[in-house]
């Protein structure tokens, strides 16, 4: 069996490759962008948070993924979940896109509609693209490289938008390959289950062992079932939601600090401020002045 990443430390863990700073809910670029920067060699790493699909439409690539190594080419996709140890190495002038979401991008859904990303990142996946769903995935991909690159009102949710859509499309192909694994496909229901109770009560302030007695598990199995999924806490997740939700409201609210403090179930509009810098670097006043709002 092999190691989880928290037990290698050696492993770097990264929000996109080579960066160490947060990375946005949706990141779209060129497997070239940053592939050439490297000799085409993205050595072995995780990104906690983060789940990834490789689209290669032309060339060939090595994957290492955990303990398994697969020769492709294009055109695939390849699904990594936040946990995976992996790296690829390319033949030169690989093309395609590399699609980055955020677990929020799954699971922050009203329609608790993660569930249908379950069978893509229940285990890393290889799925050969055939022409006519791979010409709308790639019209999808073509618009979200375009709107990343020039953001417009609504930026932030026309790419959650269009990367789920993707996504969608990726899942009916794999519908018609395979199910996923029993096992796997049932931890990942528990982590979408958990993930829509987080949707219901992150302003609560609950604690982690009331979730896990919702979903019948100890708080330890909840959370080691977290650290699996994504490399981040049962905890972190649901701060993860409420600052997104912060993020949200500083965004497109002309609520002030305070009122969304209070919204978001804090007492102390002081301990909101401290909490948001932490997580995101600024206070929601700096914040908000950089979004223009």
């Amino acid at each position: 069996m092999p190691a989880h990443p928290h037990d290698t430390p050696d492993v770097p863990r990264f929000a996109l490759y080579g960066e160490q700073t947060p990375a946005e809910a949706v990141h779209i670029e060129l497997i070239a962008t940053r592939s050439r920067l490297h000799d085409w060699h993205i050595d072995r790493h995780t990104h906690p948070g983060l789940f990834q699909v490789l689209f290669l439409l032309s060339g060939k690539v090595r994957a290492s993924i955990e303990d398994t190594k697969w020769d492709c080419r294009g055109p695939v996709a390849i699904t990594v979940h936040p946990s995976a140890v992996h790296g690829f190495a390319f033949s030169e002038g690989a093309q395609g896109y590399v699609l980055t979401v955020d677990q929020n991008v799954l699971f922050s859904t009203p329609d608790d509609a993660g569930e249908l990303f379950a069978p893509l990142f229940a285990a890393p996946l290889a799925l050969t693209l055939a022409r006519q769903p791979r010409a709308r995935m790639q019209a999808l991909l073509a618009n979200l490289l375009e709107e990343a690159a020039w953001p417009q009102q609504g930026n932030a949710l026309m790419l959650e938008w269009l990367a789920r859509s993707v996504l969608l499309l990726l899942a009916r192909i794999h519908a018609e390959h395979s199910a996923a694994s029993a096992t796997g496909h049932g931890e990942f229901r528990l982590f979408a289950a958990y993930r829509a109770a987080v949707e219901q009560h992150y302003k609560s302030g609950a604690p982690i062992a009331d979730y896990a007695a919702r979903l019948g598990v100890t708080p330890v199995r909840l959370n080691r079932l977290c650290l699996k999924m994504t490399g981040k806490s049962a905890f972190d997740i649901i701060q993860d939601r409420l600052m997104l939700e912060a993020c949200r409201k500083l965004t497109y609210a002309p609520s002030s600090v305070a009122s969304v403090a209070y919204e978001l179930g804090f007492q102390d509009p002081a301990y909101f401020s401290r909490a948001f810098k932490r997580h995101t670097g600024l206070t929601p006043r700096a914040f908000r002045e950089r979004r223009g709002a």
